[in-house]
C-alpha cells in the first residue's frame, strides 16, 4: 500500500496536523509519503506517524516539509516513532526540512525500537503473560496517536483494532 498526502499552506496563518498509525506484518510492505509545503507566513504543521511492524512487514515513511521564501514565521514539528516486533522486521524512515527562511522554528526526528526488556519484566514480574504484557506497551506505543482521536466511538474502534492485531501478530513476534 502506498499512499500520498500533500498539504499546501497557501493562506497566511493556516494550521495542519498529521497524525498516522501504521501496522504490517507478514511480508506486507506499507509506503507514506507526505509534504507539509509552507507556502505562506505564519503557519503551524504538527506531523506524528507511528509504525509497528512485525513478521518480514517493510514500513516507508518518507516526509518532507517544505518552508518556502515567503513563509517567515512558520512553526513545523514532525516526527517518525518505530516499533520492530520482530528480527525480520524493517523500516525505512526519512523525515526531511527544506528551509529557505530565515525565521522559522522547526523540528523533526526518527526513532526505531524495539519492546523494552526491563518494561517486560516488570509486567511479566506482576503475573501478567508474556503476550499481554507485549499487547500492552504495543499499546502505550500507538496510544500517542489514539488518544488523539476525537470522536469516541472512532477511537475505541481504532484501539479494539489494534488489541485484534496484536491477537493475529502472536506468531510474528520474536
Amino acid at each position: 500500500m502506498r499512499d500520498d498526502v500533500h498539504v499546501t499552506f497557501a493562506g497566511e496563518g493556516g494550521e495542519a496536523t498529521l497524525d498516522g498509525l501504521f501496522t504490517v506484518s507478514g511480508t506486507q510492505v506499507v509506503d507514506h509519503h507526505t509534504l507539509l509545503d509552507h507556502a505562506a507566513a505564519r503557519c503551524t504543521s504538527r506531523e506524528q506517524y507511528k509504525g509497528i511492524l512485525a513478521g518480514a512487514g517493510h514500513g516507508i515513511f518518507n516526509g518532507a516539509v517544505l518552508i518556502r521564501p515567503d513563509a517567515q514565521k512558520s512553526d513545523s514539528n514532525q516526527r517518525n516513532s518505530n516499533l520492530l516486533l520482530s528480527n525480520d522486521a524493517t523500516i525505512d524512515t526519512k523525515p526531511e526540512l527544506q528551509i529557505y527562511a530565515d525565521d522559522v522554528k522547526c523540528g523533526h526526528g526518527a526513532t526505531v525500537g524495539r519492546l523494552d526488556d526491563d518494561a517486560l519484566f516488570y509486567l511479566r514480574a506482576r503475573g501478567i503473560g508474556a503476550d499481554e504484557a507485549r499487547a500492552m506497551l504495543v499499546r502505550a506505543f500507538a496510544g500517542e496517536v489514539v488518544d488523539r482521536i476525537e470522536h469516541a466511538g472512532l477511537r475505541a474502534e481504532v484501539d479494539a483494532w489494534i488489541g485484534e492485531r496484536m491477537e493475529r501478530l502472536g506468531t510474528e513476534v520474536a
